[in-house]
């Protein structure tokens, strides 16, 4: 998962290079998840990096956003999909806008399929790490 950083020189393809770099690394992501390396997804958060799931309290740190990660794995949330739409970035920072797709198992064994949209915000600190992460739902809230 580790992503050699580009060079310090301002170039043409400097854009190019950090939206290609945030695209990879949200597809890490993206396959830590879902093969249950809950550990390496946090792993590309910055150390006062903070996941802001729905309906839960910020998890701030790599141990915390490993946990909650964990938690939505065993609650049955599965194949993770993520589509990058837009990155917006100025020097060490970036923002990348996106919509995502996730199963969730039921009890009764079916899957639920739920999308909707994120953003996650990126700082280069050596390389891009994810300083905040947060998404929520198209469909209606269950009543």
């Amino acid at each position: 998962m580790y992503r050699p950083q580009a060079s310090s020189y301002t170039s043409t393809s400097t854009f190019q290079d950090v939206e290609r770099t945030i695209r990879e690394l949200t597809q890490d992501f993206v396959t830590a998840f879902n093969t249950g390396n809950y550990d390496q997804a946090a792993g590309l958060f910055a150390t006062d990096g903070q996941f802001m799931a729905p309906h839960k309290e910020p998890a701030h740190g790599p141990k915390a956003i490993e946990r909650v990660l964990r938690e939505f794995g065993e609650a049955g949330y599965q194949d993770l999909r993520l589509e990058t739409l837009r990155i917006e970035h100025s020097a060490d920072i970036a923002a990348e806008i996106g919509r995502y797709t996730m199963g969730r198992t039921q009890p009764n064994g079916t899957t639920v399929v739920e999308r909707g949209k994120y953003l996650i915000a990126w700082r280069r600190l050596g390389t891009w790490l994810m300083i905040a992460n947060c998404w929520n739902s198209n469909l209606p809230v269950a009543g």
